[in-house]
């Protein structure tokens, strides 16, 4: 039975997060307090790879996840009879990893008697903009918003309209944008994660050393292509040899490709912008979200193409761009406030779109 104190307290979520390499646990409140936040990254096993090994990860996820669990209800002070619901990503994603977390918490769900939320993942990253900005009234994300989604799987531009209603303007043919910056890094030898480390190279050097192309600049649409420019980068690195792989010509071939990125990330936007302002005339809100909105570089041109379009602009810290629990657990406490639950029958997808009438594309969450 529940106390006299406990029935005052704001409802609380718990929040796992398995989708790829990185387990993540947290819990949040309804006034978005975060009561424990715990992140256990897999790195060491997957570098030696180049990228991330699905079996590796699903067995990694298996041994700490449990552990963590227990550590953020320990630190948080709770029991799960305090929670009010068990929240877990369950696509997409890596399925093997996607399976444990799922369990996970339908195991937790069953025997405690707690509400299940069946967690997109995309979405979890869509909605933690509305999480950052605080709980007073003068500082709420209201629908709807434009989202550029950026990530090592995907890349999108979304009119986020509500809670479980998405419409894609754009997306990628190809590549998405942080599998683009992994590929590139290979290649220049920076070993993986490659976005980080080609954002540091690129620091450093010249962006108009090299000509590298920009896919789709000024096609009609929104879509995204990187194929070309990986392509193009990798000609210049096997033109160059192995003076390719060392400073200068590394941070330059960096900075060029980075540059590049931009330029198409900005003309895309530009142009979603122009599609969701002639639909929602009152709404001002650009937001970035996902791994690839991390890097400082993007987002001081996304921040200025913001203010040339007069939007006011939204980037999560870089903790909460990457993976993590806490997106979840709010993604959870979203859904539980409109009675949007799913039953113990709730399954991992590896593939699950945000706006499932959309015409399929491979960096949408759906297969082509």
């Amino acid at each position: 039975m529940a106390t006299e104190s406990s029935t005052h307290r704001p409802p609380v979520v718990l929040g796992i997060e398995t989708s790829c390499d990185e387990t993540g646990v947290a819990l949040v409140n309804a006034e978005r307090r975060v009561l424990a936040d715990l992140l256990n990254s897999q790195l060491d096993r997957h570098a030696p790879y180049g990228g991330v090994v699905p079996e590796i990860a699903a067995r990694a996820h298996v041994e700490i996840l449990d552990l963590l669990i227990e550590r953020a209800m320990r630190e948080a002070g709770l029991t799960f009879r305090d929670l009010a619901g068990v929240a877990a990503t369950a696509g997409p994603g890596l399925i093997g990893g996607l399976l444990v977390g799922l369990i996970t918490a339908k195991a937790i769900a069953a025997v405690h008697r707690l509400p299940l939320l069946a967690i997109n993942h995309l979405e979890a990253h869509a909605l933690t903009a509305r999480f950052v900005l605080g709980p007073r009234p003068e500082d709420r994300l209201e629908f709807p918003y434009l989202l550029l989604l950026v990530s090592g799987g995907h890349c999108q531009l979304l009119v986020v309209e509500g809670v479980g209603r998405y419409r894609r303007l754009g997306a990628t043919l190809d590549d998405a944008l942080g599998e683009a910056y992994d590929k590139a890094a290979k290649m220049l030898g920076l070993g993986f994660p490659g976005g980080p480390a080609v954002e540091r190279a690129a620091r450093v050097g010249d962006a108009a050393r090299f000509s590298l192309p920009r896919p789709m600049l000024g096609q009609p649409g929104c879509n995204f292509s990187f194929s070309g420019l990986k392509t193009a980068l990798r000609q210049t690195v096997e033109r160059l040899g192995p003076r390719a792989l060392e400073p200068p010509l590394l941070n330059d071939l960096c900075a060029s490709f980075q540059a590049a990125v931009a330029d198409v990330l900005l003309d895309r936007t530009r142009r979603a912008a122009e599609l969701f302002r002639a639909d929602y005339l009152s709404a001002t809100t650009l937001v970035v979200a996902g791994g690839v909105a991390a890097n400082a570089y993007l987002r001081a041109c996304l921040a200025r193409l913001a203010e040339e379009l007069d939007l006011r602009l939204i980037v999560p810290p870089p903790a909460l761009c990457t993976d993590n629990g806490i997106m979840v657990a709010w993604a959870g406490l979203e859904r539980l406030a409109l009675g949007l639950t799913d039953d113990l029958a709730a399954h991992a997808r590896a593939r699950w779109p945000l706006d499932p009438a959309a015409e399929p594309a491979p960096g949408a969450g759906v297969k082509a």
